[in-house]
């Protein structure tokens, strides 16, 4: 590792042509990797308008320049246009594949996929190359799929990503691990590609690169993020949202949750047989079902359980390994069974199906994934869209067509911000001010700005790295890019550029402050006051150089050395009086 990867493998499946280039030297300074360097390609190679679904939209598999030697987990990059929202996405997605896909890679950052195969087909990696081969896992679920390859680590789509549900994921170490939200899955099975598949091992770490890694996951050990990963992982964030009051249960009907100790922390702890892997980061806890084992994450919990008011600990670790293996992203299929659950409850759709009733969610699933029903077609195609078409519009509040996750922004306002603004729709993972305003709020408008802002640049700059999200926040990152030769410019702006060029993206796409919107369900009684929200919505437009309409205006671009890379289709903000 010590020259950096400069190159990218460009696959057109529709002529099964594989072609290495040079990775322009100014954008691996200015953007680095992952999601940077992937919204640079999307933006330069995708005309507005493009079909998600169609030949012509692009998929990354982008790595960063310190893949394979980083503390925590090794991660990577789904970068496309969502089939879901119509906007720009990237998914992560952790696991052994990024460092084997960084080993099979060499010299290259990642690999864009573009065309659409005539036939099933697999992308093969390995020495710095790719080929393409016919898949005869085609109708295979995640995990089988994964274990035909014993010798090499895989990412594929299931039988979700095959039937194009735009919510599909991609799923790698035998479904372990998921490229969710947004529907990159559903991509890949629209180009027809079932798997990519990393022959390599991962790269050797260089010596003095492995002493920054122990000094930095030593940092992070001793951390309180560390030490509270290290304890209780991501599945004590149903016991937080819980007992803080913003944990959505039964389909947004009421917040909290009675059997959330029965799907939490302690409920894993007792069912666990072990931990996902050794190590100063040992990851989540290993569960069995009837499937097999399974690795249920904050997301099962607050999804499968509080959502659907589920409060076995067993039936809510089967249903998300059900989802796992069919590659389906958690919380829009949790959302999408809640939907249901509340439209039967109302008269809407006529099925067996209730809350509590892990089977009745199984069935649903299953139909969701398949379209082999008239509401599982309806709600591949996204929540939104079938109560379009059934009615129930306010059951599941979503954002640019995505459904939110479990956190109720009716018990901290900011993150009603931090969901409407965020880049590939109604998503947690951006930032979570939720984690602190519950503690010390309300907060007034500009310190919610403020904060959604600050978090959503430092996590899109560790995104461009590529960076575990909680281990990257110990990464002294100069002394790790002077130390692999990377070239990088002003990293505290890095992170605000990119965001920017994303919002560049989504404007071109025609989006605008219209679609930074509160969703109606929680602007009611005891809800977000809609005047409150149009005020922080102002404060973060202004936080960030951007119009009142949302669009970054001419002088950010400048500011932020974008203004040579906007195009004549993409609208540019009024700077106002």
């Amino acid at each position: 590792m010590s020259d950096a990867p400069s190159r990218m493998l460009r696959v057109d499946l529709s002529a099964e042509r594989v072609v290495s280039e040079t990775v322009p030297p100014s954008w691996r300074r200015r953007y680095l990797g992952g999601k940077g360097l992937g919204a640079r390609y999307l933006y330069d190679e995708l005309a507005p308008g493009t079909d998600p679904l169609g030949p012509g939209n692009a998929l990354l598999f982008v790595l960063g320049p310190l893949t394979g030697a980083l503390p925590g987990e090794q991660r990577y990059a789904a970068v496309t246009k969502s089939p879901l929202t119509g906007a720009f996405l990237d998914s992560y997605a952790g696991g052994t594949f990024p460092a084997r896909l960084a080993g099979s890679l060499d010299d290259h950052l990642g690999v864009l996929v573009t065309g659409r195969a005539e036939a099933p087909v697999r992308l093969v990696v390995g020495d710095g190359d790719a080929r393409v081969e016919p898949a005869e896992t085609w109708g295979a679920d995640a995990v089988e799929t994964a274990r035909q390859f014993p010798d090499a680590s895989v990412a594929c789509i299931g039988p979700a990503g095959e039937n194009r549900v735009t919510f599909a994921t991609i799923a790698s170490d035998e479904a372990e691990h998921h490229a969710g939200r947004g529907g990159a899955g559903a991509v890949m099975g629209a180009k027809r590609l079932k798997a990519v598949v990393a022959s390599g091992d991962p790269p050797a770490v260089p010596e003095s690169v492995a002493a920054l890694r122990d000094r930095d996951t030593g940092r992070f050990t001793e951390s309180h993020t560390g030490r509270w990963l290290a304890a209780s992982g991501t599945l004590e964030t149903v016991d937080f949202a819980d007992e803080t009051g913003v944990l959505a249960a039964r389909g947004w009907q009421e917040r909290g949750f009675d059997g959330a100790d029965d799907v939490g922390i302690d409920a894993a702890r007792e069912a666990a047989t072990g931990r996902e892997h050794d190590g100063p980061v040992p990851g989540g806890f290993r569960v069995e079902t009837a499937a097999g084992e399974t690795v249920p994450r904050g997301a099962t919990g607050m999804s499968l359980g509080a959502g659907l008011g589920i409060d076995e600990f067993d039936a809510v670790a089967e249903l998300g390994e059900w989802c796992n293996r069919l590659g389906l992203d958690l919380i829009d299929g949790g959302n999408a069974v809640a939907w249901a659950a509340r439209a039967v409850e109302a008269g809407l759709l006529d099925r067996d199906l209730s809350f509590g009733d892990p089977d009745g969610a199984r069935a649903l699933l299953g139909e969701i994934a398949t379209r082999e029903s008239r509401v599982g077609d309806a709600l591949a195609d996204g929540v939104a869209v079938a109560a379009r078409r059934f009615g129930g519009e306010a059951f599941v509040p979503s954002v640019k067509e995505m459904s939110l996750p479990a956190y109720d922004p009716r018990g901290a306002a900011s993150m009603a911000l931090a969901y409407a603004t965020s880049d590939r729709g109604g998503c947690h993972r951006r930032a979570r001010p939720v984690e602190r305003e519950v503690f010390d709020g309300p907060w007034d408008p500009d310190r919610a700005a403020e904060a959604v802002v600050a978090a959503q640049d430092a996590r899109a700059l560790r995104w461009s790295l590529v960076a575990d999200d909680f281990a990257g926040e110990a990464v002294d990152v100069p002394a790790w890019l002077a130390a692999v030769g990377a070239p990088h410019g002003d990293l505290p702006r890095t992170g605000e550029r990119v965001w920017t060029l994303v919002r560049l993206f989504n404007a071109r796409e025609g989006f605008d402050r219209c679609d930074d919107s509160l969703p109606a369900v929680f602007a009611g009684d005891g809800g977000v006051d809609p005047s409150r929200f149009d005020a922080m919505l102002d404060a973060y437009y202004a936080t960030r150089g951007w119009s009142e309409a949302g669009l970054p205006t001419r002088e950010t671009l400048v500011r932020l050395g974008l203004d040579d890379v906007v195009d004549a289709a993409t609208p540019v903000g009024d700077p106002g009086p």
